[in-house]
């Protein structure tokens, strides 16, 4: 009796996988983005993200979440970020509509600011297999990562500079971000042309 058990666990794993393959060879599984998902694709793909991110080290943001920072951030964030996952009060693009899964619009909503720092330097750095989300280690310095780290899980309460960084072009000066920069290293610089010419 045991041996006809076993050998019924045995046939139903076969049949299980032949089912698979024919499923996927002979091209019934969806593969365009416009298709519906495959039967628990989301929750198994979630699952196993958090199961494997379980796994991980939670590491310390590299940098504090001020504004500076933030405004640092917003600049790689335009760069190589907002096509995908958008800027606040702009509607989506034409690239992230056409995308599946839909990338979280990280302006609109909660985006990532409940999720813990690391969780979202990790996707940064590494991304996420089948989602379109690319993994920018070696192409995006560790700092500037945890730039735009920290500006995600602020995105809720980001400040008027920084709303203005995000608005205007890629190449925006820092001192047009904040403009209490400019006087300020206009005052530091007057003494030090006062002292030259009493010298003289």
């Amino acid at each position: 009796m045991a041996r006809g058990f076993i050998l019924g666990i045995v046939i139903a794993v076969l049949l299980v996988a032949a089912s698979m393959y024919v499923y996927f060879s002979w091209g019934f599984a969806p593969v365009a983005t416009s298709a519906s998902p495959m039967p628990l694709e989301r929750r198994l793909a979630k699952t196993a993200l958090q199961a494997y991110l379980g796994k991980l080290p939670h590491p310390q943001p590299m940098v504090p979440a001020d504004e500076a920072n933030l405004i640092a951030g917003s600049k790689v964030y335009k760069e190589q970020c907002a096509t995908c996952h958008g800027l606040p009060g702009e509607a989506k693009s034409a690239v992230s509509q056409g995308m599946f899964p839909a990338p979280p619009q990280l302006f609109h909503g909660v985006g990532v600011t409940d999720d813990e720092p690391w969780e979202t330097y990790w996707k940064v750095e590494d991304g996420i297999r089948m989602t379109g989300m690319p993994g920018f280690k070696g192409q995006i310095p560790e700092k500037e990562i945890w730039q735009v780290t920290m500006l995600l899980k602020n995105a809720d309460k980001i400040t008027e500079p920084v709303k203005k960084e995000l608005s205007a072009g890629n190449a925006t000066p820092m001192a047009m971000a904040m403009p209490d920069m400019e006087e300020k290293a206009a005052k530091e610089t007057k003494p030090a042309k006062e002292s030259k010419a009493k010298k003289k």
